[in-house]
């Protein structure tokens, strides 16, 4: 969907059309592939990514007749950002997918940047029957040497399918939104039915103002334009504002305190450094979207609400036709400071752990929750628990798990007694000097992932190492739920209060556990692990 500052020669290569182009990219990807032996040792188990090839953004995300459907950003001739269509995968579960063919193809004329698709149950669109509802796939259009439009001018465009997903036809009347004057940074509209107008709500955004743009349809194919957000607060020259999405949840799960949660992906400057996910939570009239308090201009950005504290979710996005379930989200697992370095082969990219939201008060604030899916939790059920005793550790003190494996379920809950610092290592190496190491100092509140010696992290200079949020633990207690694959660890603090989401990259081998107490005793209860959940 994007560029980043790192793909300087595919985007030269876009002024180019036709075969020229498509040459200079094969001949790119295959550069990159003879350069970068295959790595299976960090292929994700319990994460979707493409056999081979690049992948970014998810997009569309949808449930229909009992499977799940996933389209993302992709360019499948390279490992690199090029020519972006949209990739498909689907799944009963959301942890086992099946590669589909390409569902929405770039063209010399046309990239294929990211969106959303509805299901359009009551054919409101026309484009389909009240027998065989379509499918509608919103994204934005990027186009080259067409002579209504000038080169790079981005649109929101229209695709829809009446096979349930499997084949997609460009709708005639494209583009069905433009700016005016047109814009090149005019992209990722995101749909949700507002049943309280009954219609359809529109956001997009032009990405370098970090304005949000809201739109309203009763027929999926007239939009009409309704306001914009753009709050006072944390904003940098040269921040990209991408992927909004608008979602409705009832604080507390009282369903007479309802709220509205604005979400955009901000690149740069996020929390963790590069890319990140930033929320607001406020209220929406059916207009226009107005956020609770913000923090005092010039906050640093510890004050504003993230999604993740880690370095490696981006591009957040939610699944439709779900119901009246708990929303789910499902985002890019990287980041384009480094994204396009990555040492993973014959792929480069992949999904992280899809979750479920509710939003609850949080030390007096209204917060996101997020925890794995009912279907990752039954998978964990499936595959068999270890329970162990509860541990009491000393000052400098640590203990080995007796448990090993690459692919980990891990959930254990710290009682500090008169410790400063304690937590766990994961995929560390018999030696002990490999390991992802998750801390928290009981003295200042900040929980601490620590990748610098997780494995191979030289790819790249921007591959940030450290990544600590604020997190209060009453009383003194602390609970961890670590979901740890082959190349990343994702970790939900406080029954999902607070995310961190980073990639790694261990040697062969790394795949003990260990926690530790720093500077006094800590108490560790609840410790249950399930290895090898796939």
């Amino acid at each position: 969907m994007k560029r980043s500052d790192q793909t300087v020669p595919l985007d030269t290569a876009r002024r180019y059309h036709g075969l020229a182009a498509a040459c200079l990219v094969l001949i790119l990807s295959s550069h990159a592939q003879a350069q970068d032996p295959a790595t299976p040792q960090w292929r994700p188990a319990l994460h979707f990514s493409p056999a081979e090839h690049w992948m970014n953004d998810p997009n569309g995300p949808f449930l229909l007749d009992g499977t799940y459907h996933l389209f993302y950003q992709y360019n499948p001739a390279g490992m690199v950002w090029g020519p972006m269509s949209w990739g498909h995968a689907t799944s009963t579960d959301l942890l086992h997918w099946h590669e589909e063919s390409v569902a929405i193809s770039s063209s010399p004329n046309e990239d294929i940047f990211s969106g959303t698709v509805v299901y359009d149950s009551r054919n409101s669109s026309g484009l389909g029957s009240a027998s065989a509802p379509p499918l509608l796939a919103f994204h934005t259009s990027v186009f080259h040497g067409n002579p209504a439009h000038p080169d790079g001018t981005q649109a929101q465009s229209l695709s829809y399918s009446l096979d349930g997903g499997a084949h997609w036809r460009s709708y005639e009347q494209n583009p069905i939104l433009t700016l005016e004057p047109e814009s090149r940074q005019f992209r990722d509209p995101s749909v949700v039915w507002y049943p309280q107008g009954q219609c359809w709500i529109m956001t997009t955004v032009v990405a370098d103002a970090q304005l949000v743009k809201l739109y309203r349809s009763t027929d999926l194919l007239h939009w009409s334009f309704l306001s914009d957000f753009q709050p006072s607060g944390y904003r940098k020259p040269g921040m990209l504002w991408e992927m909004p999405l608008l979602i409705p949840l009832s604080l507390d799960g009282n369903p007479h305190d309802p709220r509205w949660v604005m979400i955009v992906s901000v690149n740069p400057w996020s929390i963790a450094g590069g890319s990140g996910v930033q929320y607001f939570v406020g209220r929406f009239d059916g207009t226009r979207f107005t956020p609770d308090a913000l923090p005092p201009e010039g906050s640093d950005p510890s004050a504003y609400d993230w999604l993740d504290h880690g370095a490696d979710q981006y591009a957040t996005i939610r699944f439709a036709n779900t119901g009246t379930e708990a929303p789910l989200l499902i985002g890019w697992m990287s980041n384009w400071d480094y994204a396009s370095t990555l040492p993973t082969a014959p792929w480069r990219g992949q999904a992280t752990l899809p979750v479920q939201l509710a939003l609850k008060t949080v030390d007096g604030h209204p917060t996101l929750i997020q925890t794995p899916t009912p279907t990752y939790e039954e998978l964990i059920r499936r595959q068999g628990i270890a329970a162990f005793a509860d541990r009491d550790l000393g000052s400098s003190q640590t203990w080995r798990v007796p448990l090993v494996g690459d692919v980990l379920d891990i959930r254990v809950t710290l009682h500090r007694g008169d410790a400063v610092r304690a937590g766990i290592v994961v995929r560390q190496s018999p030696d002990g000097r490999t390991g992802t190491v998750i801390s928290y100092d009981f003295t200042t509140g900040n929980l601490t992932l620590d990748r610098s010696h997780s494995g191979e992290v030289a790819f790249s200079p921007r591959f940030s190492l450290t990544h600590i949020a604020h997190l209060s633990a009453p009383d003194g207690v602390l609970s961890l739920h670590l979901v740890v694959d082959r190349n990343s660890v994702e970790l939900f603090a406080n029954g999902g209060a607070l995310r961190m989401t980073d990639l790694v990259f261990p040697p062969a081998g790394s795949d003990r556990v260990s926690l530790f107490s720093d500077g006094g005793r800590t108490h560790f209860t609840g410790i249950r692990i399930s290895a090898s959940a796939r």
